[in-house]
């Protein structure tokens, strides 16, 4: 198998992983590629350099002048295509490959967050499924969102895990197509997604923040200290999977409350 051509699961299985890693992570010697390439039967070297030839087809990659190995296959852009069209479906698909890969090696496989224990015991065999599959989709999604721009608030530069969130332009009930697009998504602090959400805060089409009007006035220390800052501050630039201008157009027309100049 390592010879041979690559299989249109192997190459879903590197696009899956390749949303998860920080692009700077993307070396042969990385220990979840290592992982990866035993259970597909390829080499690390083999598996970090298809993700390279994946990152040129990222036209976010491209764009900050990291062209990729630039030898995508045709293969590859069909699974980048099949992935922007539907990315609950290709989630979920990735995490059943693993699954299937890695029984056939006896490798464990990739472990979720478990809340089995705060399950009712009455809940049906479906119910747990929908929770279950429900878990993977969040679990890709924080982890995509988190990598793409490298572990830190993009605003505040907060590096605290427990403190970050994985958080949707457009919200997740708005656009089901868009729940798990890492383009729809912004890795923020827990306050600065709460104000994100609630419309207090929004961003321009150059990620630049505006506050609204109402958050503006207000004549308060905290207020003064953390938000009056980033007004018109550019965000940090993600690695890949840059913002959406339509998504951004969006949360300001549906979300942000609105300010005095946009």
């Amino acid at each position: 198998m390592a010879n041979g051509l690559w299989t249109k699961e192997q190459v879903k299985l590197a696009f899956h992983l390749y949303c998860q890693l920080p692009y700077g992570r993307i070396y042969g010697r990385n220990p979840e590629i290592i992982a990866l390439a035993k259970i597909i039967g390829r080499t690390s070297d083999a598996v970090a350099m298809k993700m390279l030839n994946i990152a040129s087809i990222d036209p976010a990659v491209t764009s900050a002048g990291k062209a990729g190995l630039g030898n995508a296959s045709a293969l590859d852009r069909v699974v980048w295509g099949e992935f922007h069209a539907d990315w609950e479906r290709l989630a979920l698909e990735c995490h059943q490959l693993m699954r299937q890969y890695s029984a056939q090696v006896e490798e464990p496989e990739e472990s979720l967050p478990e809340d089995d224990a705060f399950l009712p015991k009455d809940f049906t065999a479906e119910t747990r499924q929908v929770l279950t599959a429900q878990r993977i989709k969040q679990h890709f999604f924080r982890r995509a969102v988190l990598s793409t721009y490298r572990g830190r608030c993009c605003m505040s530069g907060l590096a605290e895990p427990r403190l970050l969130i994985a958080s949707h332009i457009v919200p997740w009930s708005r656009d089901k197509a868009n729940r798990l697009n890492p383009s729809n998504g912004l890795c923020l602090s827990a306050i600065h997604d709460r104000a994100f959400d609630k419309g207090l805060i929004s961003l321009t089409d150059d990620l630049r923040v505006v506050l609204s009007s109402e958050l503006a006035a207000r004549d308060e220390p905290f207020i003064k200290a953390t938000f009056l800052p980033l007004q018109n501050h550019q965000i940090e630039v993600p690695d890949r999977f840059r913002p959406e201008p339509a998504f951004l157009a969006r949360h300001r027309a549906e979300i942000f409350l609105g300010a005095d100049s946009v």
